[in-house]
């Protein structure tokens, strides 16, 4: 492919992107696979090059743009190279009009960076938040320590004692100490607050919202394979991931439950008061995760964020009422929004009396209302917010 011909597939494709996202359709990734599905004929540097573009443009627009050739542009003000490809060549995009508008720079949409403003977050960190991300491992401890795991090109973590970071483009499943389950795909962030709970071995453990598993694991490692753990989900095809990764791992504690949305409460009756910890990654808006995905900040509104609250508010009570007195609950979002963090651990605490927040030392972090933040900016992490809290005995 020419680099207009480049260019042109990646404005098609980021007009595919913005749609879906206003939608609610695909996310980015699978539009990229959909797209090359059907034009064999781009060889796998052609596929890279146009991700690439994709990607830049996604991240370069704040608000969704009106068009893809809009966001194109605007990147291409900054890339004389790029500017070049809009030359009207066939396959090629059309040569650039006078005064042709470009998309609206910025970390996101103006509603959602005043949101974010409010939270006391700095521009750094959203800026941060539309970056590039690192490729984080987590050293399995059931098979494995970080001292001794050779893999090329790897660098301890600055903060998770069982991080490491790889090279950015290192295709993991192909790792040998992967398939033997010696090593998780985990971002440093996600290692830092999910040892909030600080669990032993020997405890029962729930872990509410426990998705695919990827801190179930390493709730099985920190208690060195000694326990129970009772991992639980609403999403059927998430959680049926769990089993497979966790005989992997060697996580022999883990039992996993599907839950009926609604009915949580009755369906974990035989845990009520009972266990030692309760974690809950609780489902929420993905602020601090946008280097992944970085067109989730076009999918959100504020009726969406609402709902989002309610369901903190649900998993919150759920969750408590499982904790034994003296027992531990730790509350995790992978966003930098009070509304999602600091203000809903505030109200559970006021509506709850007797609870209390506990002082958390991570690490990595800022204080944050009852709890910890940790941003991309100042931590080199995925962003999170997490409280950990104790039960009245």
């Amino acid at each position: 492919m020419t680099p207009a011909a480049l260019t042109q597939a990646a404005i098609e494709l980021v007009d595919a992107i913005a749609a879906a996202a206003q939608a609610g359709g695909a996310a980015a990734d699978t539009l990229i696979a959909r797209y090359f599905a059907t034009r064999r004929y781009a060889g796998s540097k052609d596929r890279r090059a146009v991700r690439d573009l994709v990607y830049r443009a996604i991240r370069a627009a704040g608000e969704p743009p009106a068009s893809g050739r809009a966001a194109m542009l605007l990147v291409a003000d900054g890339d004389p190279a790029l500017a070049e490809t809009f030359n009207g060549s066939v396959h090629g995009p059309a040569r650039t009009a006078p005064d042709e508008p470009r998309a609206a720079p910025g970390a996101a949409p103006a509603w959602l960076v005043e949101r974010l403003e409010d939270s006391g977050v700095s521009d750094d960190a959203m800026a941060a938040l539309v970056g590039r991300a690192t490729l984080d491992v987590r050293v399995n401890s059931l098979k494995a320590r970080r001292a001794t795991l050779t893999i090329p090109g790897a660098e301890p973590t600055p903060h998770a004692p069982a991080g490491l970071r790889l090279p950015s483009g290192t295709n993991v499943e192909t790792l040998s100490e992967y398939r033997d389950g010696l090593i998780e795909v985990q971002d440093e962030g996600s290692q830092i607050v999910g040892a909030a709970l600080a669990a032993a071995p020997g405890q029962r453990i729930i872990d509410l919202c426990a998705g695919a598993g990827g801190k179930t694991l390493q709730l099985a490692a920190e208690m060195a394979g000694a326990g129970e753990i009772l991992a639980c989900d609403i999403d059927r095809a998430r959680l049926s991931r769990l089993p497979a990764r966790a005989e992997r791992a060697g996580a022999t504690i883990v039992e996993t439950r599907l839950l009926n949305p609604g009915r949580e409460a009755e369906m974990l009756a035989d845990w009520q008061a009972s266990a030692d910890g309760v974690l809950i990654d609780a489902p929420c808006s993905g602020t601090g995760t946008w280097r992944r995905n970085p067109e989730a900040r076009w999918r959100l509104n504020a009726d969406r964020l609402a709902r989002y609250a309610a369901a903190q508010q649900h998993v919150l009570k759920v969750g408590a009422a499982l904790v034994k007195p003296g027992g531990a609950l730790a509350y995790i979002v992978c966003s930098l929004l009070d509304e999602e963090g600091a203000d809903r651990i505030a109200a559970f605490l006021a509506a709850n009396p007797g609870w209390q927040a506990e002082a958390l030392s991570l690490g990595a972090g800022a204080p944050r209302g009852a709890g910890v933040r940790l941003d991309p900016a100042s931590d080199r992490t995925d962003g999170f917010f997490v409280a950990r809290l104790r039960a009245p005995c």
